[in-house]
C-alpha cells in the first residue's frame, strides 16, 4: 500500500513545504514546521459542470437591520461597537490567566436573561465551570454548559432553527475536525474549525465568541487568516500581578477600532472601571520632577495617564534605555531631537520611561508629554501643577497638531486640570474648554519652561 504523502506546515504563517527544514522559507521562523497529512488532490479544472447562478441584490435592504445584543456591561459593549451583532464572530485573545474565560462567562451570564446562551469548553470539565460560576456569583444564570472538542458534534448540536443566540467556544485551539489527521492546535485544525463555526453562525444568526491562545510574542496563535475570517478581534491585556485589565479592539467590522474597555480584577470577578483617567492618576504626586500628564485618545474615549521619566548618570559605555508602555524607537527619536535642536545633553545618561498604570500608549500625540517629562527630569523642575500636555514632534523640532483636541481638553477639565500645553492650531475656531491653554510651535518653546528664571514661550490664551 502506498504511503500517504505528508506536508510540513509552518505554525506561524501557514506556509507548506514538501520536506522539513529548520527555518520556514516564507516567514523566516525557526522550528515551526510540523508534519501534517496532505489533503486529497483536488480536480485540476472545473470541467463542464456548471455552478448555480449567484443572486445579486441592491445595497438598500428592504428590512431593518437586526438590533444589537447588548450585554449591559458598558465597557464590553463599547469595545464591540454598542453590542454584539447577530451572526457575527468575535475572537478574544490574551495571555494565560489574564481573565478571558472569566470575562466571557460574565458576558453570557448577563445576556442569559434575554437570550439563549451556551458556553462550550474544550479545556475545563462541567464541574470546573460550575466552580468558577459559583465564585463569580453567577450560579443562578440560565447558561447552558458543555464540554466538547469535536467540531462535528458542536455543529450538529447548534444547527437548528430554534437554537442558541450566543455561543462561547473556549478555546478554538482545543477544537478539532475529525477528517483532518493533524493534531488540535495546528494551523489546519484551527483554520478549519474556525471556518466551520463561523459559517454556521452566519447561517443560523447566532453570535459566536472564540477564545484564542497567544504566542510568546503576544499574537494570537494559529494562522493569521483566522483574524481575517472573524468580524471582531479583541485583545485582553494587563499584568497578572496588576488588578487592572484592558480590553482593546484591534479590528471591528461593526464599530470603531482601537476602542478600549477598562476592568478591575476583584475576588468576585471583573468589575467595570467607568472613569479610567481618574484611575490612572490616583497615586499621582503633583510636585515631583520627571512626571507629566498626557491627554490621549483610545478610540473615541479620551484618557489621561501619567508619563514618568528618570535620567541618571551612567557608568557604562553604552547608557541604558528602559521603556515600559511606549515605543523605544520613538523615545530615541525624541531624545535625538532634544539633543540636536535644543542642545540638551542626554547621550551619556541612563534614561528610564514608564507609562503609569500599565497602559500602553501608541499614538504620536504623546511626543510632547514625553519631551516635557524628560526635560523636567533633566532640569529638576517639575511640570506646572494641574497641567496636561499633548502634541506630535517632528524631526526638525516643530510641534504638529493632533486630532480631537477639544475632547482631550474637556476630559482634563472634568478631572480638575486648569492648564494645557498643546500644539499651535491652524484654525481660528474657539476652544470650548475653560482651561488656560498655552500653544507651542516648536519644542524649544517647551524646553524654555524648564530653564531657571525664564518664562515659558508660546502663546497663552483662554479657551
Amino acid at each position: 500500500m502506498a504511503r500517504k504523502a505528508a506536508l510540513y506546515v509552518c505554525q506561524d504563517c501557514g506556509a507548506s513545504s514538501s520536506k522539513w527544514s529548520g527555518r520556514c522559507d516564507a516567514c523566516g521562523a525557526w522550528n515551526t514546521l510540523i508534519e501534517e497529512a496532505a489533503p486529497e488532490s483536488a480536480p485540476k479544472g472545473l470541467g463542464a459542470k456548471r455552478g448555480r447562478t449567484v443572486e445579486f441584490v441592491s445595497l438598500q435592504g428592504k428590512s431593518a437591520p437586526p438590533p444589537r445584543r447588548v450585554t449591559g456591561i458598558a465597557e464590553f459593549d463599547r469595545v464591540c461597537g454598542g453590542g454584539m451583532v447577530p451572526g457575527s464572530a468575535l475572537l478574544v485573545g490574551g495571555d494565560p490567566g489574564i481573565g478571558k474565560s472569566t470575562l466571557l462567562l460574565q458576558v453570557v451570564a448577563a445576556l442569559a436573561g434575554k437570550y439563549r446562551c451556551a458556553y462550550i469548553s474544550g479545556e475545563e470539565a462541567i464541574d470546573q465551570l460550575r466552580l468558577r460560576a459559583g465564585r463569580l456569583g453567577l450560579s443562578g444564570a440560565s447558561v447552558e454548559l458543555a464540554a466538547a472538542t469535536s467540531v462535528r458534534d458542536i455543529v450538529t448540536s447548534l444547527d437548528s432553527p430554534d437554537g442558541v443566540d450566543i455561543v462561547v467556544i473556549d478555546s478554538i485551539q482545543t477544537m478539532y475536525v475529525d477528517n483532518l489527521e493533524s493534531a488540535p492546535g495546528t494551523v489546519s485544525q484551527v483554520r478549519t474549525s474556525a471556518q466551520e463555526l463561523i459559517r454556521l453562525a452566519k447561517r443560523r444568526g447566532f453570535s459566536v465568541l472564540l477564545v484564542g491562545h497567544v504566542t510568546k510574542e503576544g499574537l494570537i496563535a494559529g494562522p493569521r487568516v483566522m483574524e481575517h475570517m472573524v468580524d471582531t478581534v479583541l485583545y485582553f491585556e494587563g499584568e497578572r500581578s496588576h488588578q487592572f485589565r484592558i480590553l482593546r479592539s484591534v479590528k471591528n467590522r461593526f464599530g470603531a477600532t482601537d476602542e478600549i474597555g477598562v476592568f478591575e480584577m476583584t475576588d468576585g470577578g471583573l468589575s467595570e472601571v467607568t472613569n479610567p483617567s481618574a484611575l490612572f492618576l490616583t497615586d499621582r504626586d503633583r510636585d515631583i520632577n520627571g512626571a507629566c500628564v498626557f491627554a490621549g485618545m483610545e478610540g473615541t474615549r479620551p484618557i489621561l495617564v501619567e508619563i514618568q521619566s528618570l535620567i541618571a548618570p551612567s557608568s557604562l559605555g553604552t547608557p541604558r534605555r528602559a521603556v515600559v508602555g511606549w515605543d523605544s524607537g520613538r523615545l530615541a527619536m525624541i531624545m535625538a531631537v532634544m539633543e540636536s535642536r535644543c542642545g540638551l545633553a542626554l547621550a551619556g545618561s541612563d534614561v528610564y520611561l514608564n507609562i503609569a498604570g500599565g497602559l500602553r500608549v501608541g499614538e504620536p500625540a504623546a511626543d510632547l508629554a514625553v519631551a516635557a517629562a524628560l526635560a523636567s527630569s533633566l532640569s529638576g523642575i517639575a511640570v506646572p501643577g494641574e497641567t496636561v500636555v499633548f502634541g506630535e514632534i517632528g524631526l526638525s523640532g516643530e510641534v504638529r497638531a493632533v486630532s480631537q483636541t477639544d475632547a482631550r481638553l474637556k476630559e482634563a477639565e472634568k478631572l480638575g486640570f486648569t492648564r494645557a500645553i498643546i500644539p499651535k492650531r491652524r484654525g481660528k475656531g474657539k476652544l470650548t474648554s475653560g482651561l488656560k491653554v498655552q500653544e507651542v510651535s516648536n519644542i524649544s518653546d517647551l524646553i524654555q519652561m524648564f530653564q531657571p528664571n525664564s518664562q515659558a514661550g508660546g502663546k497663552t490664551r483662554h479657551g
